[in-house]
């Protein structure tokens, strides 16, 4: 049985409005690459304060760009058919929703980083090996609390990628 070509109205998360996207086969291979990538990642998982760490977290949803670009460059100008395909969506959800948190929090982080590597620094007169404690970083509920917002924009935009590949997905608590 051959594609069939559809079309689905989605709304977008972090504010970016509607689309109405036309699935095609190109359309729904980006999908999928990028629905398995974002699904099995912090992105699409909760992560609840105390597990894993928020530098690691940091550096999961990042990745999201350089996986995204290629899987985007990979099916090339087929993933970009028009401003209402998954292409130019994908580049939105990384610039205008992923970015603004990822600069916030990655900033605040290194911070806290940099204030721990010192005063260990001060006190061990620089013959230690650094460790970070990120349950004495001052922001650390705000992080994970805004992390959690972010995965719920994130687990919609993952529903989007699921109807456009064409598989069920059901969202993890």
């Amino acid at each position: 049985m051959g594609f069939k070509i559809q079309s689905l109205n989605v709304n977008l998360p972090f504010g970016l409005g509607g689309a109405n996207i036309v699935v095609t086969e190109a359309q729904q291979k980006v999908a999928w690459a990028l629905y398995v990538e974002l699904a099995t990642r912090v992105a699409g998982v909760k992560l609840e304060p105390g597990m894993g760490s928020a530098r690691e977290a940091l550096n999961s949803l990042h990745s999201l760009f350089e996986t995204t670009r290629s899987v985007l460059r990979m099916e090339g100008p087929g993933a970009a058919n028009g401003p209402e395909s998954v292409g130019p969506i994908a580049i939105n959800i990384l610039n205008k929703g992923l970015r603004p948190f990822l600069t916030q929090w990655h900033t605040a982080l290194s911070d806290f980083e940099d204030q721990q590597k010192e005063e260990q620094r001060k006190e061990f007169g620089g013959k230690t090996i650094i460790i970070i404690d990120e349950s004495r970083w001052p922001e650390h509920d705000a992080f994970y609390q805004a992390l959690e917002e972010n995965r719920q924009s994130m687990l919609e935009y993952i529903e989007i990628l699921a109807r456009i590949a064409g598989v069920h997905y059901e969202q993890s608590q």
